[in-house]
């Protein structure tokens, strides 16, 4: 789902920059407030595992790329607001270090899988667990549900911000100026891969996980 460069127009990514700081200054001071510093380590390795799952991309029509991300399950081991950070620190450095996804697009890419997928996620996990034992198997299903729905929730918003900009940016012959490819291009090129492959390889990934993680070390998963 990285976006790369020249994709989308300065009203789209300007405003995607502009509504993440915030949120990343709000997470950094939730992580002060809550992480223990026992866990700091699991926030870096963490980030090291967002980077290397997402690593793996591969290319699909639409103008960008499909792969897992991890989020859901950082969540679930170091909370949202930890994994907030985690992942936009992975996806930060695969821009400026790796070229993976534009640099205009570190607020679009953040938006999307650092912060929209690991809430969404989230709260699905949550409100599938409710306040079951750590060992009860709501935990799995919980696990596996969000993180489906949160990855296809965040390859929707990449989608979308990149099929608005034939609407958003044309130029004075009629031509996209960014992204070529409308909503009706983008969104089924991208939903229907995330939905039939990278959303089950993410809730496998997931489920397997927090699976061996009740049973071997059941105080890595929040409660």
């Amino acid at each position: 789902m990285h976006i790369p460069d020249g994709y989308l127009g300065p009203y789209t990514y300007g405003g995607l920059w502009a509504a993440i700081v915030p949120i990343w200054i709000y997470a950094s001071r939730k992580v002060k407030e809550t992480l223990k510093a026992s866990q700091i380590s699991l926030l870096a390795l963490s980030a090291a595992f967002s980077f290397v799952i997402m690593m793996f991309n591969v290319p699909i029509p639409g103008g960008t790329t499909g792969h897992a991300t991890g989020a859901t399950l950082i969540a679930i081991l170091i909370g949202p607001w930890a994994a907030i950070v985690a992942v936009s620190i992975a996806l930060i450095i695969q821009a400026l270090i790796f070229g993976d996804g534009g640099i205009t697009a570190i607020g679009a890419n953040c938006f999307n899988m650092g912060f929209a997928e690991v809430l969404i996620g989230y709260s699905i996990y949550k409100l599938i667990a409710g306040g079951s034992d750590i060992k009860s198997m709501r935990r799995i299903a919980g696990a596996g549900v969000g993180a489906y729905i949160g990855i296809n929730f965040a390859a929707f918003l990449t989608a979308f911000e990149l099929g608005i900009q034939t609407v958003l940016h044309v130029g004075t012959d009629g031509r996209p100026l960014y992204s070529p490819f409308p909503l009706t291009v983008t969104i089924p090129a991208i939903m229907i891969e995330h939905i039939a492959l990278f959303g089950v390889v993410e809730a496998v990934v997931t489920v397997l996980v927090i699976g061996y993680l009740r049973k071997s070390h059941p105080d890595l998963i929040r409660r």
